[in-house]
Formats: structure tokens, C-alpha cells, sequence
């Protein structure tokens, strides 16, 4: 690199001549190399889904990339995953403090635009670096079932589907052609199972697959046993066969 432009790699409070703040580039390629992470809105509710990769000794029942936020909203994570839990940590400040001013539960979207906010003004003052994560927010409110993305820059955007990670562009073309308004949980739920297969190394089991549900009678999030990501994997098998016959 020319040293004219090191100053605007090192600096987060300056522009380089061609627009670009560098700082924050490096902290959204820092969520492309994370493992998979993936948000599918169905019919009935929404799916969070996630790759992890446990070591052999690893207790694996600990998710350590999905979170919950508020009994109606969970977070599903890509990139550095200590960012993550900072800003869920303030999410559910946010949450909370919604419940006490308003006494009613805080919408998603709200939760997104706060979050956003705040990764925005990482990137705007000397002294502090971006957050190094993006962040898939999923819920049930008034408004229905909700779906947004926010990333290190302090953008956030609602979907019908969306994936961050490693494999990312990959599965985000499959999604395109495979999602389908109104769809059942199960079928998201396997579609969601079917797009990490797509780009993980590991194409049978589930001991890498994490997956949680918010459905739209109870609005509370539950994370989805071993049993049930075995089966929706069946599912997706039986969908990845029809596909290739």
C-alpha cells in the first residue's frame, strides 16, 4: 500500500479520497469470514439457523451464535462473536427498558434501528473501532413476523430471507430461487438446513447445525432440540434429492 494512503487505512474518522472508509470495510469482510448464519421468514413464524463448528471435546448443547433478546425476538450472529454479545447485551437493555416505559413488548424493528444506531456511531469517532459482527434479528410483533440484518457500518434492512457469513453470496442466490412467500415452518426450517449443507464441509449430520424458532401464536422463541434439526434434515435431504432427480 502507497504510503499516502496508509493514514486512511489506519484512521476510522477519515474518508479516503475515492469515498471509502477502510476500517469499516475490514470489519464487514470480518463477518464474511465467519461461519454461516441464516434468518427465514415463514408463514407461521421465523427460523434463525447457524453453523458452528465444535471441537470433538466441546459440549455442543451451548449455542454460542444464537441469542435471545426478549421472550419475542432472537439474534443470530456472523463475524466476532465477543461483538455480538455486547451489542445483544444492549439490545435487551432496550428490550427491557421498552417493557417498563411503555408496558408493552418492544418491536423488532425498534431493536434493529437501535442497534444500528449504535454500531453507526463506532464508526464516526477516533478512539474506538467498529463492531466486527453482523447481526440477524428475528421476531414476532404487532406488525407480524419481522426479519432484519444489521451490519458494521450501521445499516439495517428487513427480508424475507437473508444470510451473512462464510458462503454467504452462495446461498443468498440459492434462497432467491428456492424461498417462496408463505412458507410453511417445516419447509423453512429445512431450507434453512439445506443452505448450510450447500457450503459447509460437513454435508450429513447436525452436530454442526444450530437452529432456533419464533412462531406467531406463542411469539416466544424456542431453540429447536437435536431431534427436531434431524428430522427437518431429512426433509431437506428429500428436497435436495427432488432438486438433482
Amino acid at each position: 500500500m502507497l504510503p499516502a494512503a496508509a493514514g486512511y487505512d489506519r484512521a476510522i474518522t477519515v474518508f479516503s479520497p475515492d469515498g471509502r472508509l477502510y476500517q469499516v470495510e475490514y470489519a464487514i469482510e470480518t463477518v464474511r469470514r465467519g461461519t454461516l448464519a441464516i434468518g427465514i421468514k415463514s408463514r407461521d413464524g421465523v427460523i434463525l439457523a447457524v453453523e458452528e463448528k465444535a471441537r470433538k471435546l466441546q459440549v455442543s448443547n451451548v449455542t454460542q451464535k444464537i441469542f435471545q433478546v426478549d421472550d419475542h425476538i432472537g439474534v443470530a450472529a456472523a463475524g466476532y462473536i465477543p461483538d455480538a454479545r455486547t451489542q445483544v447485551d444492549h439490545a435487551r437493555f432496550f428490550a427491557q427498558s421498552n417493557r417498563l416505559i411503555y408496558d408493552e413488548p418492544v418491536d423488532v424493528e425498534g431493536v434493529a434501528k437501535n442497534l444500528a444506531d449504535m454500531a453507526q456511531q463506532f464508526t464516526q469517532y477516533a478512539g474506538v473501532r467498529p463492531f466486527g459482527v453482523a447481526l440477524i434479528l428475528a421476531g414476532v410483533d404487532k406488525n407480524g413476523s419481522e426479519l432484519f440484518l444489521t451490519d458494521p457500518s450501521g445499516t439495517y434492512i428487513g427480508y424475507d430471507a437473508v444470510a451473512i457469513g462464510a458462503g454467504s453470496d452462495q446461498v443468498t442466490e440459492f434462497l432467491e430461487k428456492s424461498y417462496k412467500a408463505e412458507v410453511a415452518l417445516e419447509e423453512a426450517a429445512a431450507l434453512a438446513i439445506e443452505s448450510i449443507y450447500l457450503v459447509s464441509e460437513e454435508k450429513t449430520g447436525t452436530r454442526h447445525v444450530k437452529m432456533a424458532i419464533i412462531d406467531n401464536k406463542t411469539k416466544t422463541m424456542r431453540k429447536i432440540e437435536d431431534e427436531e434439526i434431524d428430522r427437518y434434515a431429512g426433509l431437506a435431504k428429500e428436497k435436495t434429492s427432488k432438486r438433482g432427480a
